[in-house]
């Protein structure tokens, strides 16, 4: 199981609700793998939910490199 911590590094000032645009961004960039409900988003927090390893490292794999594209970074030491 994946787990990664999101961090915004810039705070959008004048924006009432941050974590619910966050969210909203997060559920955009991973739409089709929550769809297909190998993943779980919740604000910071990305599940990945399989039982072979193989498809594992195909989802996390999918993951970053959509977070990559959309100029999100992860910090490996939040990762479990």
């Amino acid at each position: 199981m994946l787990k990664v911590l999101f961090k915004p590094i810039v705070m959008f000032f004048r924006l009432t609700n941050l974590l619910t645009t966050f969210q909203a961004m997060i559920n955009e960039i991973l739409k089709d793998p929550i769809n297909t409900r190998k993943i779980a988003s919740f604000i910071n927090d990305v599940t990945v939910k399989t039982k072979e390893e193989k498809e594992y490292n195909e989802i996390v794999e999918n993951i970053v490199k959509r977070l990559e594209k959309n100029e999100l970074y992860i910090k490996l030491e939040n990762c479990k």
